[in-house]
Order: structure tokens, then sequence, then C-alpha cells
């Protein structure tokens, strides 16, 4: 079966426990940073599906590996999201803009 998408770092080792030899490779930074926004995609749609816990924890493994790629502390996101919702607010009271 073929695939072409990036994987947690132990999938490898779980397949051959498997005993089958996947067929792997490592990515360049430039594909590596295409597979990180695709993930994000495949993992926020595994959401939409499932509505899980679980799917939710890949997200935010996916946005971890993004914040490490692109070197923004994660303390940093976590400030501008608070800044926003002072700012801005949350999505907590359920508004939905009909027209502006």
């Amino acid at each position: 079966m073929k695939y072409n998408k990036l994987i947690r770092d132990k999938i490898p080792e779980i397949i051959r426990q498997r005993g089958v030899e996947p067929k792997i490779h490592i990515a360049d930074d430039k594909e590596y940073w295409h597979k990180l926004k695709e993930k994000l995609e495949e993992e926020i749609t595994e959401f939409n599906e499932a509505e899980s816990i679980e799917e939710l924890a890949d997200i935010l493994e996916v946005i971890d590996a993004i914040c490490e790629y692109k070197n923004f502390k994660k303390s940093d996101l976590e400030f501008i999201k608070d800044k926003k919702a002072d700012e801005r607010g949350k999505f907590n009271k359920k508004i939905i803009l009909e027209e502006s």
C-alpha cells in the first residue's frame, strides 16, 4: 500500500514488528514543511469526522512540530492567543456573523 505521507517517528518500527519492511525516506526541509501542512489538514479532517479527543491531540502534535520547525516558542503562541482573546474575544458566546 502506498502512502507518501508524514508519519510519526516510531511508525516504521511498529510496521517492522508486524513483519513488513516499510519503504521510507527522510524529507528535506522543503518537503517536510509541505508534508507538515498536509498532515495538519489530514488531522483536521479526521477530527471533523470523528470529533474525538484523540484526533484533537493529533492536531496538537502537528502544531508542536510546526512550532519546532518554524522556531516558534509555544509560550509566544500562547501569548498571542491570549492577546487576541483579550482584544477580540474568544468563541465562547457562539456568535455567528450573518452580514456586515
